[in-house]
């Protein structure tokens, strides 16, 4: 009897197949249906650090504009029982959704500095969430900031967002660090318990009619794997945390190479997006054929079994891959003599 079953971030999974964060994790019924399809846990999608700021501010200002002038000057005040604070709601639908299916519900907090909007990662603990995934996207534009400070505020964020909760929290990181192993011990030494790798960038576009900068969303493909792939094989058995491969999951194979290079689950959303919910009991039968067929009991059998300290050439993950991928395509240029 082949075993899909894993771990990840101490919670049991039936598989290593997880509805990463997305617009899906927005009604509860989609949520079901992911469920309901084979999904072992979904990820919500990302409470901002914006909104929870934007909404304090707004807040604060209701509460206290016109305060110092008579107190009929209370009839200015917005109703307070219909003043909807977006992040509050998100609070409330996350409740929902976790009321709804028995899968684990893992919040998501999307920020990169400290502050008072961390205290939301315990109220998505208190509304039920198994786990939280704090999604650290920046782009730093400011050509005085060092990467020492830099790394320095994400870390102080870790331990802040730590200090509010007791559940296990997930880095999803991008891969743009200077060194990134050193960066994934440190973030397990400030309270990390697994890492999600990697963040995808939405890289934004030009109107040239109307000469403005657009948004502009790709859906991945199989071939964005290869970078978390390829480091992922590289952090296992280095460095104490639990591995989630996301960014160019769409097929059985791709979560079979996940698994081999030491992740416990595998993430995805543009192939659901793409071709639809069900499509992940697809993957699972093509995850099962290919373990009978290579006689494979369990998934943690395969776990790791092909990282850089478990295969039998560790540079193919280094530089030396770089030169000998350079030297086959030399033997494919034409020469002309």
């Amino acid at each position: 009897m082949i075993d899909l079953s894993t771990t990840y971030l101490g919670l049991q999974l039936k598989n290593p197949l997880v509805a990463s964060a997305s617009p899906l994790s927005k009604d509860v019924e989609t949520v079901r249906h992911l469920e309901a399809a084979g999904a072992s846990a979904v990820v919500m999608y990302s409470l901002f650090e914006e909104q929870i700021e934007f909404e304090q501010a707004s807040l604060h200002y209701y509460l206290t504009h016109g305060s110092d002038t008579h107190a009929e000057a209370l009839s200015y005040f917005p109703p307070l029982d219909r003043y909807n604070v977006a992040p509050n709601a998100y609070i409330e639908h996350l409740a929902r959704v976790k009321a709804a299916v028995k899968i684990p519900v893992i919040g998501s907090l999307n920020g990169v500095s400290a502050g008072g909007w961390t205290e939301y990662a315990r109220k998505i603990q208190e509304a039920g969430a198994d786990a939280l995934e704090l999604n650290l996207y920046t782009l730093p534009t400011d050509p005085d900031q060092t990467s020492a400070e830099l790394e320095t505020e994400y870390l102080e964020l870790v331990r802040q967002v730590r200090a509010q909760v007791k559940i296990p929290i997930a880095l999803k990181l991008s891969p743009f660090f200077t060194s990134l192993p050193n960066m994934a011990r440190r973030f397990v030494e400030a309270g990390a318990d697994g890492l999600v790798l990697f963040n995808r960038f939405y890289q934004p576009d030009f109107d040239l009619e109307h000469l403005t900068v657009v948004p502009h969303l790709t859906l991945s493909t199989s071939e964005d794997l290869r970078l978390p792939l390829r480091w992922i094989a590289i952090l296992y058995g280095r460095v104490a945390a639990d591995f989630a491969l996301t960014s160019g999951v769409h097929s059985s194979i791709d979560v079979i190479k996940s698994m081999l290079a030491g992740a416990q689950v595998a993430m995805l959303t543009s192939e659901l997006l793409a071709h639809g919910i069900d499509r992940i009991g697809d993957i699972l039968m093509g995850i099962q054929h290919w373990m009978e067929l290579n006689e494979y009991q369990s998934i943690e059998q395969m776990q790791g079994s092909m990282s850089q300290r478990s295969v039998g050439e560790p540079a193919a993950f280094e530089r030396a891959n770089y030169l000998k991928i350079l030297n086959t395509l030399d033997h494919r240029l034409p020469y002309a003599w």
